[in-house]
């Protein structure tokens, strides 16, 4: 195996010039800089990362921690990270915290000490305080992702969940439905605290009163949503509409409808949150929210871009959700 020696005889130059070559810090000429790379071809070396990492304290990498690795949304997320990262020449190190704070953290400073330039994290239960006792711990830049936070806490990329969760509902009501139940996401979580806070909201605008007996909580899964809806079926308690909190608890729900033998939506509108992939192709297709979670995983990278620079830090950004109609949903039907 080639070693940074073997380059330096190769090239004609010392292993100073070339370390100066690898990391850019200092200018060197062009011949002596293309002399360098003809040599590191030639002989397929390949820079420890580790070590210069140590060196320079710096990576010359972005960390993301993310709840979990399963299911569309986060491979959309994951894929968006990647690019973002590769765009701007930098590596990315992705770990996973299981959606528990105390290993989120662990997480966190995994990659702060494998000299990441700034680490983004995504984070559903981890509280603001413990967000708080995390920033003041690092030495890099964080971005939190999915949450909105105090401007003391540092930048962060939130989406308007409980505004996302009316737009559902309110359209929801404007088709006639008055008895609206709901399978929710995991309700210790702030988001699923906000889509909640939204449902109650649009239901309120109207007067229309909250019943206790038409909200199931559900764990964001297909088989939690499957359930759910069972148990929301076997109370008897009668409902025109059901709003699931995210895709895939709607279409266990539909699961749960068609052994049932209700037809949807002719008998019963059923709709979801998030608008990943499968919604379009659910029989019937899935009347849901989009959550941009593209275009706010591309926000956050950038946001520690400019952080690991140097560069003052922005205002949080606040992405909305939009209506995404399809054959699911329709007005209620008053003759069954």
């Amino acid at each position: 195996m080639a070693t940074i020696t073997d380059v330096c005889k190769l090239a004609g130059v010392s292993k100073a010039t070339v370390s100066r070559v690898l990391n850019g810090t200092a200018q060197v000429k062009e011949s002596t800089r293309r002399a360098v790379f003809d040599a590191i071809d030639q002989l397929g070396y390949r820079p420890n990362s580790l070590a210069r990492a140590l060196a320079n304290n710096s990576a010359n990498s972005l960390g993301l921690v993310v709840s979990e690795f399963e299911g569309a949304y986060f491979g959309t997320l994951l894929k968006q990270a990647a690019q973002s990262a590769e765009q701007h020449g930098k590596q990315l190190i992705v770990t996973d915290g299981h959606d528990d704070p105390e290993r989120e953290r662990d997480a966190v400073h995994l990659l702060a000490d494998r000299r990441c330039d700034a680490i983004v994290l995504y984070s559903r239960f981890m509280s603001e305080s413990q967000l708080a006792e995390l920033k003041a711990g690092l030495a890099v830049p964080l971005v939190v992702i999915n949450r909105e936070l105090p401007p003391a806490l540092g930048p962060s990329v939130c989406f308007e969940q409980a505004g996302a969760a009316r737009l559902m509902v309110e359209h929801l009501i404007g088709l006639g439905h008055r008895r609206i139940a709901c399978i929710t996401t995991p309700i210790q979580a702030p988001t699923g605290q906000a889509r909640l806070e939204g449902y109650r909201a649009a239901l309120g605008a109207h007067g229309i009163a909250v019943e206790p007996q038409l909200i199931e909580h559900g764990d964001s899964h297909l088989e939690g949503g499957y359930l759910a809806c069972r148990r929301l079926l076997e109370r008897g308690t009668g409902f025109s509409a059901l709003f699931a909190f995210n895709d895939d608890m709607a279409v266990g729900a539909l699961r749960a409808l068609h052994e049932a033998g209700i037809r949807v939506p002719q008998q019963l509108s059923v709709a979801g949150f998030d608008n990943e992939p499968m919604s379009a192709f659910s029989l019937p297709p899935l009347t849901t929210v989009e959550l941009p979670i593209q275009a706010m995983t591309r926000h956050a990278m950038q946001l520690a871009l400019e952080l690991a620079e140097g560069r003052p830090a922005p205002v949080p950004a606040r992405f909305r959700g939009r209506l995404v109609p399809r054959e699911s949903v329709a007005a209620p039907n008053t003759s069954d």
